[in-house]
């Protein structure tokens, strides 16, 4: 049974022994709206744009891959969380989108291999760029390989940054 109640203004769902609040927000409209990238020189307008880009890109890729919608979801709520403390001039959105449905996909348990995600960003800049006939990406040049390495590194740097927050409640 599912109950909805008020408690100091709040909205709160009761679902059994969880509750639903949102009073602990991560992060405040201050640091929200003063992003390193904006730091750098990045207009507003600029980051929305590129971010959006980048969720554009991690959808399409995830319908590619056959993702359900809770990895492509999860993948771009990394997404954002990253850029929120780390600069779009210092780390290509491109290579971290990449590693956040890869990220995604192995936490909400529908692995992907690290060379089908590189394989459907590269049709998805192929299809972007209008290229005609559409290649596959050779698994034995150099492109592949040094697209391999930057998105572990680009995972690395997401599992770095610690972008999950658990929190833990004894009642």
């Amino acid at each position: 049974m599912v109950m909805a109640t008020f408690v100091n203004g709040q909205h709160k769902t009761d679902y059994g022994h969880i509750f639903l609040t949102t009073d602990n927000v991560l992060y405040d409209k201050e640091r929200i709206e003063k992003t390193p990238s904006r730091d750098d020189g990045i207009s507003k307008e600029d980051e929305r744009d590129i971010r959006i880009l980048g969720c554009e890109m991690i959808q399409s890729a995830g319908l590619l891959l056959q993702l359900p919608q809770v990895a492509m979801a999860t993948a771009q709520i990394l997404f954002h969380r990253f850029y929120v403390s780390k600069s779009l001039v210092v780390h290509n959105f491109e290579h971290l989108a990449m590693a956040c449905i890869f990220l995604a996909a192995k936490v909400e348990e529908y692995p992907r291999r690290v060379r089908d995600v590189i394989n459907v960003f590269y049709h998805i800049d192929q299809v972007r760029q209008k290229a005609d006939p559409i290649q596959v990406m050779g698994f034995t040049g150099q492109m592949y390989f040094k697209q391999k390495n930057d998105v572990i590194k680009a995972e690395r740097w997401l599992l770095k940054r610690s972008v999950y927050t658990a929190s833990i409640n004894p009642t």
